[in-house]
């Protein structure tokens, strides 16, 4: 292997250079002093590099990578004596082109067991990223990410339901996305240019809720001591979201008809009427139109609201989407805290899978946000989850009376049920592949309901 002047000599045997030239991850060794000692062919593949010129040179120089200067994965090895895996970094190569590469570090000892430096392994991820892009691309629709039929198809009227100028009602309970799915509507329309504003309305106690909405003018009350805009002068040309609708007070109830109808509206303590160009998109966790029924909810603003009604379903009825939303949760938190956990383990995605999730996406993600806490790196296992996770999968039926497999039919046929034999949803929940899911169907003679089409068993 070729090596400049500035060259220093391999540690490793020819022997072993022989192997790790034919490997397709990149390996590179380094002396005490951060500099090349062996870059194998993988790694000039990988970096735009040959070894002759890389050999020799401080490492940082050959791989320009996001972490050299900060949290060099090398460096933490040879202080800490700990080795780092498939740490997810970005180099530059020598053509200037941003490539993905994960990289795994340990110490470089001699026979003596001293410590002679550090040996990096790293994978090309650009196929891994393009793959990755490409999945987000067919899941994701604005912010929100979803592969289940009924969320599809709200995606697939959501850019004419933007373009209109007509009032939407998003009904789902707290933690569907409500308010993710009222700014996709405030994007896609004619307004994107204008701002999002958003109220919740049961956070408020009705005076303030008024001022907030309307504003006031000074003198309005005790502390009322200059003007002040309200949301909808806020979000002139642009979009109102107002969030937990069904909470308001019947009296404000009337004034909010009034906008909805006449498009005008009083600052509190002022007799001036200010026109409004607002387009108004509003949310509950409630039943609107059982509230009418209950007389705690005007019939003639609900008509006036509920000129599109788009509803948001459980995550408990679209659990083929945890991967995908544990996933991007992962990836976000990465970023935020600068660590390198790489996904959920086998055993804690059927936790996920199992759970009913009733505080839905938003449970879901403080669930990971809590385990991040106590995972640094590698897979997020079923001891860094909160307790009630656990313990609720440790929940048994009770199978008293049944033969094995009886109670293994019960089992999945029940799991089959919850996930409305979707096998591929079915098989993750039981922490199993599809084909095995599929082996086993066949050995216990579980046979579909002829309800369930073929295009939803799949």
């Amino acid at each position: 292997m070729a090596k400049d002047s500035d060259a220093r000599e391999s540690t490793l045997s020819p022997q072993t250079e022989i192997i790790l030239n034919s490997i397709a991850d990149g390996v590179f060794t380094v002396d005490p002093e951060w500099r090349i000692t062996f870059f194998n062919r993988a790694a000039e593949k990988i970096t735009g590099v040959s070894a002759s010129e890389a050999i020799g040179r401080p490492c940082c120089e050959v791989f320009r990578a996001s972490i050299c200067q900060s949290t060099c994965a090398l460096k933490s090895t040879l202080k800490t004596k700990k080795p780092v895996v498939n740490k997810p970094v970005v180099i530059l190569r020598a053509d200037g082109k941003e490539t993905p590469i994960s990289v795994s570090t340990a110490l470089l000892q001699d026979e003596s067991g001293r410590i002679i430096g550090g040996v990096e392994t790293f994978r090309d991820l650009s196929l891994v990223e393009t793959l990755r892009k490409e999945i987000d691309r067919q899941y994701r629709f604005q912010d929100i990410i979803s592969k289940s039929p009924a969320m599809r198809e709200l995606f697939s009227i959501l850019p004419e339901v933007a373009q209109s100028e007509s009032t939407v009602l998003i009904e789902g309970e707290s933690g569907t996305g409500k308010e993710l799915l009222s700014r996709a509507v405030h994007s896609l329309s004619p307004r994107a240019d204008g701002p999002f504003v958003a109220v919740n309305c049961g956070a408020l106690p009705d005076t303030l809720l008024e001022t907030e909405l309307f504003g006031h003018v000074a003198g309005a009350f005790t502390d009322a001591k200059r003007d002040r805009m309200g949301r909808f002068a806020i979000a002139e040309k642009g979009t109102l979201f107002l969030d937990e609708i069904g909470d308001i007070s019947p009296a404000l109830q009337v004034r909010l008809l009034r906008v909805l109808e006449e498009r005008t509206y009083e600052p509190l303590g002022s007799s001036k009427t200010i026109k409004t160009n607002v387009r108004i998109v509003t949310a509950s966790n409630k039943d609107v139109f059982r509230l009418v029924e209950e007389g705690s909810f005007r019939k003639d603003l609900y008509y006036r609201i509920n000129v599109v009604k788009l509803k948001l379903p459980l995550l408990a009825q679209r659990k083929e989407d945890i991967p995908i939303l544990a996933e991007h949760f992962i990836e976000r938190l990465n970023k935020l805290r600068n660590k390198s956990v790489t996904g959920l383990s086998h055993e804690t995605l059927a936790i996920f899978m199992r759970h009913d999730w009733p505080g839905n996406i938003r449970e879901l993600e403080n669930v990971i946000e809590y385990a991040f806490i106590l995972c640094r790196d590698g897979l997020i296992q079923p001891k860094f989850l909160p307790e009630y996770l656990n313990t609720n999968a440790c929940r048994l039926v009770d199978f008293a009376g049944l033969t094995l497999l009886d109670a293994e039919r019960h089992a999945i046929r029940e799991a089959l049920d919850r996930n409305h034999w979707r096998r591929m949803a079915t098989a993750r929940e039981l922490g199993i592949d599809k084909n095995t899911l599929r082996r086993k169907m066949n050995r216990l003679n579980i046979v579909p309901e002829k309800t369930v089409s073929e295009k939803d068993r799949n």
